[in-house]
């Protein structure tokens, strides 16, 4: 059953007439469309897509199965299809939507109930298609690319952001779309910053420095932390990063689907606790990722979630000290029924590098 047959499902249990989405994401998720201004109407008989004059042509290519609409007022259209379709109970992205247009939907639209709806559409597509993990893929790839090009540009003396700038001057060189955030890289003692986004700051002989950085490909995200040493660090920051290679390494071997996303993140917190930095990790060990770069489910204490067969998650422990500096490490993978893939490993062949349950490699 692919999404919209989850969706109309989902208007039968909810007793819903129809349900309205506007976050860009999910758009895209349920119609594969690519611009940025868009909305969807799903009924129980028919799927509705709602744009402007300035991608008129683009939905003809990429929308299917929907009827394409376009006004450039989505609220006159909205309320055409609404009283065409005699819609009175309408579910919509509670998460997203802003109260001042669902305060113009109640006031344009007294007929109606308006229903909010949390993640219903997020729940639909923790589970990556097989094209989907394709462009995460090749994202992936870009971004380590990159990272591999770094290597060889990093040098003392530069500012942190002469090397953010030239990791997105890499990125759309590799083919991405554009960075999926502002690249973090923070040297020194700034590194002891979890999003310490690049500064004036001048990398120096001896400095540990945090790359956090992703790009878009074809709408999808990648996200990668490396934390290297641009001379030598100390002892210290040379024992904290062995210490969060190694919880990253447990996190992997028990990260797998059908079990709890707090339990992932147990394995990489207890054994940071059990080395006396517990609480220098103040995070989460990882999220989701797809069009968003933050998708559900989050591997956190916070969040107890089953977790999914083909969904990719992060898996990035760190490690943070103020006035000396900090490590994280953070890989994107599949997550499969006996373990996960990690993507940087994972060829066009389908047989790459992963980790089973039970086993740290």
């Amino acid at each position: 059953m692919d999404r919209i047959e989850k969706l109309k499902a989902l208007l039968e249990e909810k007793s819903l007439d129809a349900v309205y989405i506007t976050y860009v994401p999910n758009v895209r998720y349920l119609s594969n469309f690519s611009g940025s201004s868009g909305s969807l109407l799903i009924t129980k008989g028919k799927n509705y897509f709602i744009t402007d004059f300035r991608y008129r042509d683009q939905s003809r290519k990429e929308v299917h199965g929907f009827e394409i609409a376009i006004n450039y007022n989505a609220g006159d259209e909205l309320k055409r299809i609404i009283e065409s379709g005699g819609i009175k109970i309408c579910g919509f992205e509670a998460s997203h939507m802003t109260y001042g247009t669902y305060d113009n939907n109640k006031n344009n639209f007294p007929g109606v109930k308006f229903i909010p709806l949390t993640d219903f559409v997020e729940k639909l597509t923790v589970e990556k298609t097989p094209d989907e993990l394709a462009k995460i893929r090749k994202a992936v790839d870009i971004t380590d690319e990159t990272f591999k090009k770094m290597l060889s540009f990093i040098k003392p003396g530069m500012k942190e952001l002469d090397v953010s700038a030239e990791i997105t001057y890499t990125h759309k060189k590799l083919g991405a779309l554009k960075d999926s955030f502002e690249p973090i890289v923070a040297s020194g003692w700034r590194a002891a910053l979890p999003h310490g986004i690049a500064s004036g700051k001048i990398i120096e002989k001896g400095d540990i420095l945090t790359l956090d950085f992703g790009c878009v490909y074809e709408g999808f995200c990648s996200d990668m932390t490396r934390t290297i040493a641009v001379g030598d660090p100390g002892d210290e920051i040379k024992k904290i990063y062995e210490i969060v290679s190694e919880a990253q390494k447990l996190a992997l071997g028990a990260a797998k689907s059908g079990i709890s996303s707090k339990s992932v993140d147990s394995v990489a917190r207890d054994y940071i606790t059990s080395k006396g930095y517990g609480e220098n990790f103040g995070h989460g060990l990882g999220h989701g990722l797809g069009i968003d770069v933050h998708e559900m489910p989050g591997l956190s204490q916070r969040m107890d979630v089953t977790l999914v067969e083909n969904s990719v998650v992060t898996i990035e422990p760190g490690i943070y000290v103020e006035g000396v500096g900090g490590v994280r490490i953070e890989d994107d993978v599949i997550l499969k029924p006996d373990g996960c893939i990690i993507f940087i490993l994972f060829p066009a062949d389908g047989n790459g590098g992963s980790y089973k349950t039970g086993q740290v490699h």
